[in-house]
């Protein structure tokens, strides 16, 4: 089947250099023919200052998902030439740093260098600001960053060619590239899709929490699926924390979770170029981890996949006792950003190496518990991740597989007691996702980079910038311990 690429951007995203302009000059306000005389008003004073933010124009999702299309943004906080703030910094070697316009605003052609900035950078900070919302508003560091050592990420949107993205700690940085697929006239631009960025920045945003999680060495695969799992559902949950793309889903969905739709798919055009129908990965799956072995690819969407579930459950139980006085779109935006910060919360409270889905599940069940939620919310978290294989079932799944949950009574626990919380044990202790080495080989660039694959667990979890000299250390100790042999032998 030929490969389906963009060639230009499809209806819904095309926004000429004539119409940003005048988007662009809509928005200094004022009418654009002279008012009526008529008396003048006295000026209100403000109680606050406005609020610093500029307006930056981005693909709301993938570039392939033409009904979102390219969408301005406010992002509030003050953003520098570049664009760059105190955390973000963009590098596009003659082009950066690009300057706001008269406005303070970033909007530039679509697609265009300037653009490519300036959307990846406004991506990027919003998924850094969501988690530092959940976070309780403090920053969050990334690996390298200490009290002396405050240096930002900086993001390259156009690194080169390569059907490929990574995070490196090494670089302190986000490099996205660009490919053209046989028989293409246009190339994929990995960074102009919403999915990709997001994922890319969640492994940064993971690193930075738990850098103890994203090593190879003396880490068991299913804290790699860890990694890949937290970068998809990240994109999940930007694209939920966003009322116009929240909106969109629920309309053309009917707001069934389980329909076909952009929202579980991770970049669309991405996958297409290699002739994939939903992109790179479906979060809307049924794997379980005897389908799987040690593939980090793999394992991670059994972990994706239940966590989707659960939101589609919890929305499920939110919308029949909330539909009389909100609508879907709201009531799933703050599903989505109950259930985003509950992981979080359960991540940071893990294990610093080693981490295992069902030492994860635990935190979420025992999170859920202290923030005192619905007994359903923990019954669904427990049988969506029992149904996959992960965790014993506290109960018998005879009623959630017959489809008898009762998705309206917040107490339903299918039999257990709604007030004891359930010890949280793997279903399969002798599983390849927990004893084998881990299998990187179908995940995504940064999984696959150098120092992720041979410095060991507890020299990442210790923090700081990554040299050289870590990547090659068990290298350089085979050389020194072999020459000082020959020093003997004088």
């Amino acid at each position: 089947m030929p490969v389906a690429v963009r060639t230009e951007p499809p209806i819904g995203t095309v926004v000429p250099e004539e119409v940003a302009q005048r988007v662009t000059q809509s928005f200094r306000g004022g009418p654009t023919t002279t008012p009526a005389a008529g008396p003048r008003p006295s000026p209100v004073p403000t109680p606050l200052p406005m609020a610093a933010g500029h307006r930056l124009l981005i693909y709301k999702q993938d570039p392939s998902v033409a009904e979102l299309g390219i969408r301005t943004v406010f992002v509030q906080s003050t953003i520098l030439n570049g664009p760059a703030d105190t955390r973000i910094r963009t590098e596009l070697p003659g082009v950066t740093p690009v300057g706001r316009n008269i406005d303070g605003d970033f909007i530039f052609p679509p697609n265009s260098p300037q653009f490519d900035c300036a959307h990846t950078f406004a991506v990027v900070r919003e998924t850094l600001s969501m988690y530092e919302r959940h976070n309780g508003g403090r920053p969050l560091p990334f690996a390298w960053n200490s009290g002396s050592n405050t240096d930002p990420i900086t993001v390259f949107p156009r690194a080169g060619i390569d059907a490929n993205a990574f995070y490196s700690r090494t670089a302190k940085a986000l490099k996205f590239f660009s490919f053209t697929p046989p028989g293409a006239s246009r190339p994929v631009m990995t960074n102009n899709s919403f999915d990709v960025v997001t994922h890319e920045m969640a492994h940064a945003i993971l690193d930075g929490i738990k850098p103890g999680w994203i090593g190879t060495v003396d880490n068991p695969p299913q804290t790699g699926g860890l990694h890949e799992a937290f970068g998809d559902l990240t994109a999940i949950f930007m694209t939920l924390s966003q009322a116009d793309q929240a909106e969109a889903f629920v309309a053309a969905t009917k707001a069934d979770l389980h329909a076909t739709s952009f929202l579980p798919a991770m970049g669309e055009e991405f996958g297409a170029a290699f002739g994939l129908p939903f992109g790179l990965r479906n979060a809307d799956n049924d794997l379980r981890l005897s389908d799987v072995g040690n593939e980090v690819h793999d394992i991670s969407q059994v972990f994706t996949g239940g966590v989707y579930d659960i939101l589609a459950d919890v929305f499920a139980f939110e919308l029949s006792r909330q539909r009389q006085v909100k609508s879907p779109t709201q009531i799933l935006m703050e599903v989505a950003s109950s259930l985003c910060k509950l992981l979080f919360d359960a991540i940071v409270a893990s294990p610093r190496t080693g981490a295992t889905y069902a030492d994860v599940v635990g935190q979420l069940v025992r999170k859920s518990a202290e923030r005192d939620d619905p007994p359903i919310y923990r019954t669904c978290i427990l049988n969506r991740f029992a149904v996959r294989e992960v965790v014993e079932p506290p109960v018998s799944l005879d009623e959630l597989m017959s489809g008898n949950m009762d998705m309206a009574n917040p107490h339903y626990t299918g039999g257990g007691d709604a007030k004891r919380i359930p010890e949280v044990r793997p279903a399969d202790e002798k599983s390849a996702s927990l004893r084998a080495v881990q299998d990187r080989s179908g995940c995504c660039g940064t999984m696959q980079m150098p120092e992720f694959r041979v410095v060991p667990a507890d020299r990442l979890a210790t923090r700081g910038p990554l040299t050289d000299e870590d990547i090659l250390a068990a290298e350089l100790a085979e050389l020194r311990e072999s020459f000082g042999k020959l020093d003997q032998n004088r």
